[in-house]
């Protein structure tokens, strides 16, 4: 059973005296932003820091640069992410909309309908 909640949260699961499983959109956008920093090719997510600094702070610097709209167990995600120069765009960026497709629907169960990305800048080696 997938609803959405008044919580910012998504009802995954719900199993009678058991409990129940909910994922936060926050935890599916830091999904995203690590999914979309492991293509070779994006430097960062717009606003925050690389991907190797990443473990060593908060979730709002994770997931900056993110926006998750989950509705009716369907997420749609806005990316805004700067490149690294030298790397074909288009390319980079279908390969980032496989990543991140693939990383939340294997690790929520949600489907994901739309991954847009905006490119926010270009990072000089």
């Amino acid at each position: 059973m997938e609803n959405e909640s008044k919580n910012s949260a998504v009802v995954l699961d719900v199993k009678e005296n058991v409990g129940v499983v909910q994922i936060a959109d926050d935890v599916v956008a830091m999904i995203a932003s690590l999914a979309a920093t492991e293509v070779e090719g994006v430097s960062a997510m717009a606003g925050t820091i690389t991907n190797e600094l990443m473990g060593k702070v908060g979730m709002k610097k994770l997931t900056k640069g993110v926006r998750v709209d989950v509705v009716d167990g369907k997420v749609r995600v806005n990316l805004a992410v700067t490149m690294e120069y030298g790397y074909n765009i288009p390319a980079t960026c279908h390969r980032v909309q496989a990543k991140v497709k693939s990383a939340i629907e294997n690790m929520t169960g949600l489907g994901c309908t739309d991954v847009n990305i905006r490119i926010a800048g270009v990072k000089l080696k």
